[in-house]
């Protein structure tokens, strides 16, 4: 037997981790983490999104981009999303990931089918900034060079 001391009454149920519907949603990134891609030769970005408000609040929707990878195009197109991410947090020039965090944008969520298993994930296809007024806990726009990061 385990001593606990444990109060069910104190936490939130858990949301389940079915898709979320299709749609836009004001979220915040609240993890970034760089991992190796399956074949080792690459990196991707994985960044975390949490809806912060309506039906959906403190549900999580995940990019990935292939920052690091043999295929030109696709590091391209990471690159070009990550500045749309900048863009919309009004942060264009970033040392570390983090940078990013808890700072409120508008994210256009998709429903699609895994080619592996043919289950239905989201997928975050646009990113926009969320309009300061109508979130008054928004941070204070930041300087930024013209200069986004990860451009040639």
């Amino acid at each position: 037997m385990a001593q606990l001391n444990f109060d069910a009454n104190t936490v939130d149920p858990n949301v389940g981790f079915d898709p979320i519907p299709a749609g836009k949603y004001n979220a915040v990134i609240v993890d970034s983490e760089m991992k190796a891609t399956k074949t080792g030769d690459g990196k991707y970005l994985e960044l975390t999104f949490e809806v912060f408000d309506g039906e959906f609040k403190g549900r999580k929707v995940w990019s990935r981009l292939n920052i690091n990878n043999q295929n030109e195009k696709a590091q391209k197109i990471a690159q070009a999303e990550l500045r749309h991410i900048c863009e919309a947090v009004n942060v264009m020039v970033i040392q570390e990931t983090s940078q990013l965090h808890n700072r409120p944008l508008e994210i256009t969520v998709k429903c699609k089918e895994r080619k592996d298993t043919s289950e239905i994930t989201n997928e975050v296809r646009v990113y926009a900034p969320k309009d300061a007024a109508t979130n008054p806990a928004a941070p204070a726009k930041q300087k930024s060079d013209p200069a986004p990061w990860g451009r040639k």
